[in-house]
């Protein structure tokens, strides 16, 4: 007689967690709500695939929200990480592994000549926001309607009710004086902008922005925007802020700044947060800038950080070994091959099944959007047809294929993504819409 335990289903787990974690989650998106059913509970991963509780397999299109661009289980990855664990967990002093990390990302980034880690996309968003405040002694921020900085006081904002107006929390918890100094502009509008450095420039600590944001699904910023958000920013003494933490070496080896580089000559970010992919898939993200404006931070400056396992030994060790395999000759092309046939194969599928899509893809992340033409803003964004993605979204789950649960997030594909599982799910897609 077998003394396995029998399966749990993924309801079953889901009314456990009910009972004692709030909404069944510990991040609200995992929880379905945006596209109605049940969560699965991921029970285990291999390469391009996740199996939930009930031995379910999936083709996983998420990589845990962008780290894992090698796919789950690499060897590399995996053998550092157990060589690491074996000697220490976290030591709350410095390593040796920690610079390496710094030297590495220092390495492939030329906008920065220090970087400090942390442990989480929203520590480092929140830390560099406080970074440009001291460094420059202004208050005000600006940000995008559709921008997503973690989820820190000061960011949980929505636009004011007119131009050039600060915020109003979309958050319980934040004081309306929190966001008081928060400005919120529409994404990709020259106009606006302009008119807010006009009206505030002098008072603008920085701006900060997702140039490609991935929470609106897959929306890049235009290079005349980027161009223009460079100029006024150096012209008023503010700093430009890159949030790459999804971005960062998943569109391309040097992050979406070095896209832009490329199209606006001498362009450079002032601050940079980067996240997801430097991790590996452990808890692990850093923020970095020129080396005048991170002496700020103490213990050189006033501006106080501190985290008791930022630089984590074990999560240095996975982020290091996925650096070094991303940075072998040939990793992007052959990534952005694949990405750009898993858009085709998918776009192609809808005008098969007379389904209107839309999609964009760089390196190894890609949206899609059910739409006539691509969105620049969130509110062109908030217009595409989101039941239509809710049903595809569940066909799509019932055929083993699995994209985000909700419209506003982009997808992933990592380097373990094999003809065959791009094939397939152009496939069931063409079923899904039919």
């Amino acid at each position: 007689m077998s003394t396995d335990r029998p399966k749990p289903s993924n309801a079953a787990l889901f009314e456990r967690a009910q009972k004692v974690i709030p909404g069944g989650v510990n991040s609200p998106v995992r929880a379905f709500r945006a596209v109605g059913g049940t969560p699965r509970f991921i029970a285990r991963a291999q390469g391009p695939y996740i199996f939930d509780a009930e031995g379910t397999r999936y083709i996983d299109y998420i990589g845990s929200w962008g780290p894992m661009i090698l796919g789950h289980g690499h060897p590399a990855v995996l053998d550092a990480v157990l060589k690491a664990a074996v000697d220490g967990f976290s030591f709350g002093a410095p390593t040796e592994r920690e610079v390496e990390l710094a030297e590495a990302i220092l390495e492939l980034v030329p906008s920065m000549d220090q970087v400090r880690l942390v442990s989480s996309g929203t520590e480092a968003a929140m830390s560099a926001l406080r970074l440009a405040r001291g460094a420059t002694g202004r208050s005000k921020i600006v940000k995008f309607e559709g921008c997503y900085h973690g989820h820190a006081d000061a960011l949980l904002v929505k636009a004011g009710s007119g131009l050039a107006t600060f915020g109003h929390p979309t958050s319980a918890g934040v004081p309306p004086e929190v966001v008081q100094h928060t400005l919120v502009l529409e994404f990709n509008n020259l106009e606006q902008i302009e008119t807010a450095f006009r009206l505030q420039g002098d008072s603008i600590a920085c701006v900060v922005i997702e140039p490609i944001a991935g929470n609106m699904n897959f929306v890049r910023a235009s290079v005349p925007f980027i161009k223009r958000l460079r100029e006024l920013c150096s012209q008023h003494g503010a700093l430009l802020v890159f949030d790459e933490v999804m971005t960062g070496f998943r569109v391309a080896l040097g992050g979406a700044q070095s896209l832009y580089a490329t199209a606006i000559p001498g362009f450079e970010p002032d601050i940079s947060v980067f996240g997801k992919v430097i991790g590996g898939g452990m808890p692990l993200a850093a923020f970095g800038a020129k080396r005048a404006v991170m002496q700020q931070l103490a213990p050189l400056g006033p501006v106080y950080q501190a985290g008791t396992l930022s630089g984590n030994p074990v999560a240095t060790a996975c982020g290091l070994a996925t650096l070094r395999e991303i940075r072998k000759p040939g990793f992007f092309d052959a990534l952005s091959a694949s990405t750009r046939t898993l858009l085709a194969g998918l776009l192609a599928s809808a005008r098969e099944a007379g389904v209107p899509m839309v999609g964009d893809c760089e390196g190894g992340m890609f949206g899609f959007f059910f739409a006539g033409t691509l969105p620049t803003t969130y509110s062109e964004v908030m217009a595409t047809d989101k039941e239509r993605f809710n049903r595809f979204f569940h066909a799509m789950l019932a055929r083993g294929v699995y994209f985000a649960p909700a419209m506003y997030e982009a997808g992933f594909v990592s380097a373990a993504h094999t003809a065959d599982d791009l094939r397939v799910t152009a496939a069931a897609a063409l079923q899904a819409l039919r």
